[in-house]
């Protein structure tokens, strides 16, 4: 049995019946191929079918002693492990060797944040007398109300927001779809771009049906978005480092920490894990251990 072959193959399946996006493909495929190499170099002849977790094993130490973080060398281990998966489901191999593979524990720390203030300070610091301020507000508010990813927002087209009910149909990873409630504020200022701004643009050929467009008619491209945030915070003075995905984060902490139903928040923000989800529920436990020290007598001995 071939590697390259059954990568290709293995390619083939994550797009055809796993329905995964490009970029996605292609990260399964250089986890593979990680392992391919090793193997042929330390193991010549040993194809797919004969790997055994004994060479698997090695080859995890070998990225350990690499200069490799440990969540890189997680996410090689799942693409790793999904394909020996795939080989079982083709009935290629008849043993998993990966099954007992374990991947280094990894430390899970809540993602940087923006208290409601600071949110505040940077929407404020939007001119709306400019062109793009009405289109820049709408933006970001729509990144902290509805926690979009900053992928899913430049995909945004106008069929899919739906302000009879205040709901936007979005696409997110694995080309999943789920309906997103928008925040009263952000449902006004996309209103106002809407109306006022974006019924008057040039569009260009191909990019009708996006919401959030350039100068030149055209939707915008993420590093676009990463630029307008850059310069809000540069010019607020904000010591943090912002990203698209700290609205995404912030959107996320502000509901649990106001005692949102752990499920609602999972749905809105679209993982497909729970457990990815509770990295939220950190700083309520941090808060949780702080009373019950402080207060709990048995505790104070």
């Amino acid at each position: 049995m071939e590697w390259e072959k059954e990568i290709r193959a293995f390619g083939y399946y994550l797009k055809i019946e796993r329905s995964l996006q490009e970029n996605s493909i292609l990260a399964y495929r250089q986890d593979v191929e990680k392992v391919a190499d090793f193997m042929e170099k330390n193991f010549p002849g040993l194809g797919p079918d004969k790997v055994q977790l004994y060479h698997l094993r090695q080859f995890v130490n070998a990225l350990s002693g690499l200069n490799i973080s440990e969540f890189s060398q997680a996410r090689i281990l799942s693409g790793i492990k999904a394909f020996f998966k795939f080989l079982m489901y083709e009935d290629k191999i008849r043993d998993n060797p990966s099954l007992l593979l374990e991947a280094p524990k990894l430390s899970r720390t809540l993602p940087d944040t923006l208290s409601y203030p600071e949110i505040e300070k940077l929407l404020e610091a939007i001119p709306m007398g400019a062109p793009e301020g009405h289109r820049n507000r709408a933006m970001l508010e729509l990144l902290y109300s509805s926690g979009l990813r900053v992928s899913e927002l430049v995909n945004l087209k106008t069929g899919h927001y739906f302000k009879d009910i205040g709901f936007l149909r979005v696409t997110g990873k694995g080309n999943k779809e789920r309906l997103v409630p928008v925040g009263r504020s952000a449902a006004k200022y996309l209103k106002l771009y809407l109306e006022e701004v974006r019924v008057h643009q040039n569009v260009a050929r191909g990019h009708e049906d996006y919401i959030f467009l350039n100068r030149r008619g055209k939707k915008l491209t993420r590093v676009m978005i990463f630029l307008i945030i850059k310069k809000l915070v540069k010019e607020t003075g904000m010591q943090k480092k912002v990203s698209p995905h700290t609205f995404r984060h912030s959107f996320a902490t502000h509901l649990v920490e106001g005692g949102a139903d752990l499920r609602a928040v999972q749905e809105m923000l679209g993982h497909e894990s729970i457990t990815t989800t509770e990295i939220y529920t950190h700083l309520d436990r941090d808060y949780l251990r702080q009373v019950l020290n402080e207060f709990l007598p048995a505790s104070k001995k």
